[in-house]
């Protein structure tokens, strides 16, 4: 099992202190893995034929100072390689070639350094990552187009696909078992390495075991991630839950590990609960047949304003002072590998 912590856009961005206090974390909770975007807007914003590598190389000596493992997650589209009309970077490229073009120049770069783990695109099967609308037909072409161009630039990469948000189909999002069936019945899953999944659970426990439950829907539902990937004819191929965890502030409801009201839809847990929820993600992860990875999000809270859920996700608070998750998750991490040490 692999143990990480997914820090989306924010290391690049931090000062040296601040990412040297963000990776020593990672290595103190036992995570031997970071996973943060390689953002193709940031890196070529002007345009195809210049790069801007500097912030991101940064990262990459940091990590490999500490020997941490990195997984980039190739994300977004910058203005020149949007279609006409395009709002936001996380609107889909009008050539997915372009993207693939890029995702090789990464890996041309990034390989001799020991990067050769990778992701493509983030939540593609909502509104907020992939817009206008989700597609897994345009996601799919996406990924052969940039699979192919990866693997001719290392053979030794190693692919997962982008991971999916818990959803619901209402007209904008595309649940994730939804979008997962079309993706493998368009082939996806015998291009990647691992399927990547975010399982939140929040407001209950990893290993709620209702339907519903974005957990429960790696393996114990039918249909579920295992059953799909059965039908389609790659049963052992690898779940790697790529972000789970909680926040612990927000505009609604708080819950508890004793419950919330009936009539409540809380948007948040206490401190005690997401620290619970530390320990029971990496059980969780162990249990769950075919799961090959555990990354929680985030190291720290990105601030204080409880009018979003957003800047509450953190191990820490954003005074960097440790909350008990912090601590729940590095026992759990520890007790995990005394229990099943790597080969």
């Amino acid at each position: 099992m692999e143990f990480g912590i997914s820090f989306g856009d924010r290391l690049v961005w931090m000062d040296d202190q601040g990412l040297a206090a963000a990776l020593d974390d990672a290595k103190a909770l036992g995570a031997g893995w970071v996973r943060l975007d390689l953002d193709w807007s940031e890196i070529q914003p002007d345009s195809a034929s210049s790069y801007q590598w500097a912030k991101f190389d940064r990262v990459v000596s940091a990590a490999q100072a500490r020997s941490l493992s990195l997984m980039p997650i190739i994300t977004y589209t910058p203005a020149w390689a949007r279609p006409a009309g395009a709002t936001t970077h996380k609107w889909a490229p009008a050539d997915p070639s372009q993207f693939a073009a890029f995702a090789a120049a990464a890996v041309r770069r990034y390989a001799p350094l020991g990067v050769h783990t990778w992701e493509i695109w983030n939540e593609p099967n909502i509104t907020q990552f992939w817009a206008p609308s989700p597609d897994s037909t345009a996601y799919v072409r996406l990924l052969n187009l940039t699979v192919a161009a990866m693997r001719e630039a290392d053979s030794q990469v190693f692919i997962v696909s982008g991971g999916l948000a818990p959803a619901n189909s209402d007209g904008a999002n595309i649940s994730q078992l939804e979008f997962f069936a079309s993706m493998c019945a368009l082939g996806a899953n015998r291009l990647v390495d691992a399927i990547g999944y975010h399982p939140y659970s929040f407001p209950f426990a990893p290993q709620n075991p209702d339907q519903w439950g974005a957990w429960a829907q790696i393996a114990t539902t039918n249909p579920s991630l295992r059953t799909i990937l059965w039908r389609y004819g790659t049963p052992l191929l690898p779940i790697w839950a790529t972000e789970y965890g909680a926040p612990t502030g927000g505009p609604g409801t708080e819950a508890t590990a004793q419950g919330f009201p009936r009539d409540a839809q809380p948007d948040h847990v206490d401190e005690a609960f997401q620290a619970e929820m530390a320990t029971d993600s990496v059980r969780a992860a162990l249990d769950t047949p075919g799961v090959g990875a555990l990354f929680w999000y985030t190291g720290r809270d990105l601030g204080t304003d409880p009018s979003t859920t957003e800047n509450f996700f953190g191990l820490r608070r954003a005074d960097g002072t440790a909350k008990p998750a912090y601590c729940a998750l590095q026992t759990a991490i520890s007790q995990a590998e005394v229990a099943s040490p790597s080969p």
